[in-house]
């Protein structure tokens, strides 16, 4: 199983962007916190922004829409150049459409589940996503613990997944350090969003000692 690990710029330093991009140049994908201070209580950054950094990240960019009517916003980050947008279940009026457009656009189409957000009806819609989120803390600030109580869904999610065949990442984010890792590779993570895990400290080091924790406690099948 490949193992992607995605460093949150949330917690990078929003000052010097260009070089903490040059700091985790061996990281997978780049993880974007796009918010908007309406579907989650914190507001960090928009389009613009993400249209500039697009231009100078060496690395593709993941990004994670926590924001009302992803249906409107979200095509327009696909259309800058994103290589996986994720939106909301619980804040898209036609997930399967808007992931539709995304896929059309030539995007990764991505569906991100809040920690008390049920799996199940999401289930039979799996070949529509190519990443399913499931947030490990409640979205909207950096920095907070790592929930296990979510880890149950993501083995359902891990499940479903391996019986489709179908290519559909599954990625955690939320409180991951390299020992909360283990727990979400053992469910069936496959793709990691780490932010102060990863920057408070040397990045290149912190981005090795989490994609080797991972790997060495792959997915126990349920």
């Amino acid at each position: 199983m490949v193992t992607r690990i995605n460093p949150s710029i949330l917690a990078a330093d929003f000052a010097n962007l260009e070089s903490e991009f040059g700091r985790i140049s061996s990281a997978d994908l780049a993880h974007v916190d796009v918010m908007d201070n309406h579907f989650v209580p914190n507001l960090t950054l928009g389009l613009p922004i993400v249209e500039r950094l697009l231009q100078v990240s060496a690395i593709p960019l993941d990004i994670h829409l926590m924001i009302e009517d992803p249906d409107r916003w979200a095509p327009a980050y696909a259309e800058a150049g994103a290589y996986s947008v994720t939106f909301h279940a619980e804040a898209a009026a036609d997930a399967v459409g808007l992931a539709r457009r995304l896929r059309q656009i030539g995007a990764r189409a991505g569906i991100a589940l809040k920690p008390g957000t049920p799996v199940e009806p999401y289930l039979d819609l799996l070949a529509e996503f190519d990443q399913v989120l499931v947030m490990t803390v409640e979205p909207g600030f950096g920095g907070q613990s790592f929930l296990a109580s979510t880890m149950p869904k993501l083995s359902v999610l891990a499940d479903a997944v391996r019986a489709s065949g179908l290519d559909v990442w599954l990625q955690v984010d939320g409180g991951i350090t390299e020992d909360t890792i283990v727990q979400a590779a053992e469910a069936g993570a496959d793709t990691f969003v780490a932010g102060s895990s990863v920057f408070n400290g040397n990045p290149a080091d912190r981005i090795a000692a989490l994609r080797a924790a991972a790997e060495a406690h792959p997915h126990r099948h349920g």
